[in-house]
């Protein structure tokens, strides 16, 4: 896959794109039913099937101080979208400029000329241009005045109501990693690079691999079953592990981070970038009376995690 992130200086060879317009934030089954359709479209006119996107979130544009939302950073919806067979992100940089386009400037400046996209689906709920003014009736009167063509997709529902990003948000809130992964077709992973930390965990026998959150909406605080997928390095491969997310209260501390134990692994994973998969909430984030306490817990953690992992 292909991430064009200057879209202002185009290769001539990414225009003519059949894309998909969105966030994607999460790549639930509602964004891949709409990745599917241009897929169709794409392979039915022999054009290469992209996704536009926008970096950073809007949302985090133009609520600079709001709580962390995001799913999966910018990295994490890469990897997502090649493993559906994406051929080409157009990451287009959101901005002052960007967010002060109307929604026909939008149409003709970034759809048109500077992508030169040939095809673009978007969700019925899509909006557009400076005050979320355009809606889907824009975009295809745009589309015919300008040369490109526009296919609407309908909003996926399951038992539960339409599928979203800010349903997953709560399921992972409420420590229902599965019932996110319903919705997301795929586990909620956390994905990023394995920081230093104090080196607790090797004293008390359980070395972890720690990972910030900081940019990523928190699931529950606690302990979950893992699957840990270590994605370059030495030690690259598919793992199963127990995890730590929140602020450790046992040791006074309250900037939240993952902490990762890979059962049955010995190595150095300073450095290397790790997924890790949420599959079950195994208890909240407790503080203990000692040490020896918080050992006996974590054996336990770690016996349940096995047990449910053998069966994923």
């Amino acid at each position: 896959m292909r991430i064009i992130r200057d879209t202002m200086f185009m290769d001539p060879n990414d225009r003519g794109a059949a894309a998909a317009i969105g966030n994607f934030d999460g790549v639930h089954i509602g964004h891949q039913a709409v990745i599917d359709l241009t897929r169709e479209i794409a392979e039915s006119s022999g054009a290469p099937l992209g996704i536009m996107t926008f970096e950073p979130h809007p949302r985090t544009y133009f609520s600079k101080d709001s709580n962390p939302f995001r799913l999966m950073n910018a990295d994490a919806k890469a990897h997502r979208l090649e493993k559906l067979g994406v051929e080409k992100l157009y990451e287009v940089p959101f901005n002052e400029a960007l967010a002060s386009l109307s929604p026909e400037e939008f149409a003709r400046q970034v759809i048109h000329d500077q992508l030169g996209l040939a095809h673009v689906v978007v969700g019925a709920d899509f909006c557009f241009g400076k005050g979320r003014a355009g809606t889907t009736q824009h975009l295809q009167d745009y589309g015919a005045q300008m040369g490109f063509g526009v296919t609407i997709a309908d909003i996926i529902t399951n038992g539960t109501g339409a599928v979203s990003s800010t349903a997953i948000r709560q399921a992972l809130t409420e420590g229902r990693p599965r019932d996110a992964a319903a919705m997301l077709d795929h586990w909620h992973r956390i994905e990023g690079e394995v920081i230093r930390g104090h080196q607790r965990g090797r004293d008390l026998g359980y070395p972890t691999a720690n990972m910030s959150i900081t940019e990523l909406h928190p699931p529950k605080y606690g302990v979950y079953a893992v699957k840990v997928d270590v994605l370059d390095g030495p030690h690259q491969g598919s793992y199963d592990g127990a995890a730590s997310i929140g602020v450790r209260p046992m040791f006074g501390e309250n900037l939240p981070n993952c902490e990762t134990y890979i059962l049955d692994f010995k190595g150095d994973l300073y450095g290397a970038t790790l997924s890790v998969a949420l599959v079950d909430f195994l208890r909240p984030e407790l503080k203990f009376d000692g040490l020896d306490a918080l050992i006996t817990q974590m054996d336990a953690d770690c016996d349940k995690a096995r047990k449910i992992l053998a069966d994923v």
